[in-house]
């Protein structure tokens, strides 16, 4: 199976320029292809990682890819997709999301070795260099005004409002297209499908710009939105965006938002986010049909994310975690352990090294009174890191604080509190 046939597979196609005159270009060299990526936040998030391993998989059979960061592009502010303007951000913050961005792509693609080796390029090296004059005489000649208001990125706009920054976003990116298909001889752009009225226009931008000097042969294509069978979007949970970043989205976290993919989700999942043959997808599915309640799929699908985007250390802190507050053990953990899995859980500082149970249940706010307090030690409702209690006079020791630091206490079968020395 060829490339492009193992991505329509994979539902990864949404839309491409020339499907025939792609598949052919792919067979007969080794291709150079592009993705975008606007450092619009400190971090990527999952958003971004079916336009990361479409990168990948082009790599994997042999191409080359190149991982543009929008140092230039990302002082603009891209309108696809969006119903109001973006806040501009200084020189300076973008500079330094574009570092961050690039150390991430580093850890997901080969930068390393080999003629299919990835590059990374900022497009704010040639947008930074141009004069207005420059741009208006050699690139914007070349888009009509009722070409550039077609676009769904700017027709979606035109009611609302689209001030003329946003507007000449597309020339810019257009514009990257022709820089890395002269320095780099770059031929292929990819994206998302917000993505295809700005590749298209790139490719209008080459024909144009290499008018009476002969063919261009270069292509665009754009991958699906990812969308969940519940309706809500695709990498959004109660606390936000799930970032890559492991400061901002710990890899457990990273890890439960995997395990926690709908049945109606998770195959084509595996098919969009891993490298997972469809033989063994296949078999997962039948398992999803067979035992949706054992998650086999899941278990896989986060196991391969979390290696993927982390690391098997990572994986394994994130496993030990689940598997410590499914079965209620937690004195196993280590303090790193219990500031992942514990982020969001009630928690109470106590000043006393040594407290009495019954008084630091009320002081915490997990019993709501003395009375209530002693009724949940007596019925056996209270468990100092995993283990039940029911002495009315427990002092909490060195015995019960995880590294010196920590105490988990849960009240009943899914009430945890996270109480700091």
């Amino acid at each position: 199976m060829d490339l492009v046939q193992e991505l329509k597979q994979r539902g990864l196609i949404n839309q491409v320029t020339d499907e025939e005159g792609l598949e052919k270009h792919l067979a007969d060299q080794q291709v150079t292809l592009y993705c975008g990526f606007d450092p619009t936040a400190d971090s990527l998030h999952i958003g971004h990682l079916l336009p990361i391993l479409m990168l990948k998989r082009f790599q994997k059979a042999g191409h080359r890819p190149i991982a543009l960061v929008g140092g230039g592009t990302g002082m603009i502010g891209d309108p696809s997709g969006r119903s109001e303007e973006r806040q501009l951000n200084s020189l300076e913050i973008v500079q330094k999301y574009s570092d961050k961005i690039k150390a991430q792509l580093a850890k997901i693609l080969n930068f390393d070795e080999g003629t299919n080796a990835a590059v990374a390029r900022n497009n704010y090296e040639w947008l930074s260099q141009m004069t207005v004059i420059d741009f208006l005489r050699d690139t914007g000649k070349h888009f009509g005004i009722n070409y550039m208001l077609a676009k769904d990125s700017v027709e979606s706009r035109i009611e609302k409002g689209i001030s003329y920054t946003e507007f000449s976003y597309m020339i810019l990116q257009s514009l990257d297209f022709q820089k890395l298909y002269e320095k780099e001889n770059c031929t292929l752009q990819i994206g998302g499908s917000d993505q295809w009225g700005n590749i298209t226009a790139g490719l209008e931008l080459l024909r144009r710009s290499a008018a009476g000097e002969g063919e261009v042969e270069a292509f665009g294509m754009t991958m699906p939105l990812v969308t969940k069978a519940d309706g809500s979007k695709f990498g959004k949970t109660a606390d936000g965006a799930v970032w890559l970043d492991k400061e901002k989205t710990t890899p457990y976290e990273f890890y439960q938002f995997w395990i926690n993919a709908d049945d109606r989700d998770v195959i084509s999942f595996l098919k969009y986010f891993t490298f997972m043959d469809f033989e063994e997808i296949e078999d997962l599915e039948k398992e999803v049909d067979a035992h949706p309640e054992k998650r086999v799929a899941q278990r896989r699908l986060a196991e391969e994310m979390t290696k993927l985007v982390h690391d098997e250390e990572a994986l394994a802190q994130a496993q030990r975690i689940s598997k410590a507050l499914f079965s209620g053990d937690i004195k196993d953990l280590t303090g790193k352990e219990i500031e992942q899995g514990f982020k969001d859980v009630p928690a109470y500082s106590s000043s006393e090294k040594e407290p009495l149970l019954l008084e630091l249940l009320v002081q915490a706010s997990i019993s709501s009174s003395k009375r209530q307090a002693r009724e949940d030690i007596s019925n056996g409702a209270i468990y100092i890191n995993g283990e039940r209690i029911q002495d009315l006079k427990y002092v909490i020791s060195e015995k019960d604080r995880i590294e010196d630091m920590f105490t988990i206490i849960r009240r009943g079968k899914k009430k945890y509190f996270l109480i700091k020395f």
